[in-house]
């Protein structure tokens, strides 16, 4: 037994690596490679026609630009008044298809002074296919809106609403009524065959409270 150790010790020496040589272990893990797809454009687009008016509103397009799947305008519009207007309706059309999804992002607001309108600046943001033909593409700014708060209806709409009613015959009159304080636009009279809910329908329609354009700019993506 003695015998078979020490031969078993004197194999696993010869085995062994010499005290000058080195070991060197594959490398099992790849080295990872950052990856660019190359149909994500990054590019600046031409505005055909960057500056438009309608319905007494100034539109205009200070910067288009196409960064990844992302298509990019940079709009500046002016306000009708001091509400809080945003763009409440767009589009982009390229190629035969129509995207109403966008998203907005504010960039700057300035307010009415020396006899200016109010201006608002907004990145407006459609997301299309990487491979998409935007050399012939359409922005449609279709309308903008401002969500009265309660207490524009008397400070603001209720002049416009007012004549509108009259205009139009619908023997609805308004006035504001103080509750609780605070002056609040109140339905004072009505035809008898109308409900209030059909009379309400009428009064606080968001007409009274949009613009409509449309201001559209064609949109080419410049190679």
């Amino acid at each position: 037994m003695k015998k078979i150790f020490i031969l078993l010790v004197l194999a696993l020496a010869a085995c062994a690596p010499s005290p000058g040589s080195q070991v060197v272990l594959p490398n099992l893990l790849p080295t990872a490679t950052p990856f660019i797809d190359a149909s994500y454009p990054t590019a600046q687009a031409n505005v055909g026609v960057p500056q438009q008016t309608a319905s007494g509103v100034e539109v205009r397009v200070e910067r288009g630009w196409v960064e990844g799947k992302n298509v990019n305008a940079d709009v500046c519009y002016t306000m009708p008044d001091a509400s809080d207007w945003s763009i409440w309706a767009a589009s982009l059309t390229y190629g035969g298809t129509v995207l109403q999804e966008y998203g907005t992002t504010l960039l700057s607001l300035q307010e009415a002074a020396n006899g200016q309108p109010g201006l608002r600046c907004d990145t407006l943001t459609f997301v299309v296919a990487p491979d998409a033909d935007l050399s012939n593409a359409l922005v449609t700014i279709e309308a903008i809106g401002a969500a009265p708060r309660p207490e524009d209806y008397c400070d603001i709409y209720m002049p416009k609403i007012q004549q509108a009613m009259l205009e139009r015959g619908t023997g609805i009159s308004l006035d504001c009524v103080d509750v609780n304080g605070a002056l609040t636009m109140q339905i004072v009279s009505k035809p008898a065959g109308m409900s209030q809910e059909q009379a309400e329908q009428i009064v606080f329609s968001d007409e009274f409270y949009t613009v409509k354009g449309p201001w559209s700019f064609p949109f080419n993506l410049a190679q």
